[in-house]
């Protein structure tokens, strides 16, 4: 893609719970984001007015044939490699929090070492959790000791217990605790940039479909101003966590599918 075309889309269904630690459901995520996406209830135009599927082109290729097994990340890592390789931005639908490791590492693959804005109520640092390496708990311990990012940038976390506070510092993480949170002491990325958006990061009145509930969170307000002062060009994105048995009259499908327009629009705003 060259700076004079129309930006595109990549949306990548990743329908797992196999690493999920509390509840199972996330896996059943995508369709029901995809469905609020496409829905007469609302339209594909983003605040910034750019709209999806006009000056931004979508491309759908539907949900992965994952299995919860042993060969999924790299089901995921070939998908989202490919749509760099090709010149499309991928916005993984999650799916439990693993998908981003090998997310990221599809990207990096392609784009090298990258920087990514993370939005959560946990920090996902874990060395492991409850024995599981590759734990929703801990993709980002992964992808910092394989140097696939630059710089990790964490936001609205309410959760972080000395573990996670060492694994942080080990990893030279910027941590934006919810305590602290207002939307210009987030320090943004130059980019490329990657995004990861667990829906937990939202406090449980604005997305109560997701399994784990942390009161105190982020407004969707609280995000949208964040993203809009992304000025970096953004290479792929995650939307995880989606737990629709928890969901209340599909707000948080709502939510979700708001945030694909929005991150979508950062892409033709911004480029890659």
């Amino acid at each position: 893609m060259n700076r004079f075309s129309t930006p595109t889309v990549r949306l990548i269904g990743a329908p797992t719970d196999s690493h999920s630690s509390f509840l199972r459901g996330a896996a059943a995520a995508p369709r029901l984001i995809r469905a609020a996406l496409h829905s007469d209830a609302g339209n594909m135009t983003a605040e910034n007015g750019l709209e999806l599927g006009t000056d931004i082109l979508l491309e759908d290729v539907g949900d992965l044939q994952l299995a919860e097994d042993a060969g999924d990340p790299a089901l995921i890592r070939v998908a989202v490699a490919a749509a760099a390789a090709e010149g499309s931005v991928p916005i993984l639908l999650g799916g439990d929090h693993m998908v981003s490791f090998p997310a990221v590492e599809g990207v990096a693959s392609v784009h090298g070492p990258i920087d990514i804005l993370h939005f959560d109520a946990h920090p996902d640092l874990y060395e492991d959790f409850d024995g599981d390496p590759h734990s929703h708990a801990s993709p980002f311990a992964r992808l910092m000791e394989r140097g696939l990012a630059r710089r990790l940038v964490q936001v609205g976390i309410r959760t972080l217990n000395r573990h996670c506070r060492e694994q942080a510092e080990r990893f030279g993480v910027e941590i934006v605790e919810m305590r602290h949170f207002a939307p210009d002491r987030v320090p943004i990325p130059e980019g490329p940039l990657y995004i990861s958006i667990d829906l937990d990061g939202f406090d449980p009145a604005f997305a109560p479909g997701v399994s784990h509930h942390e009161p105190g969170g982020l407004t969707v307000r609280d995000v949208l101003a964040v993203l809009a002062r992304v000025t970096g060009p953004v290479v792929g994105a995650d939307i995880v966590e989606y737990n629709p048995s928890r969901d209340l009259n599909g707000v948080t499908a709502v939510l979700a599918a708001k945030l694909v327009r929005e991150v979508a629009s950062l892409v033709g705003k911004n480029g890659r």
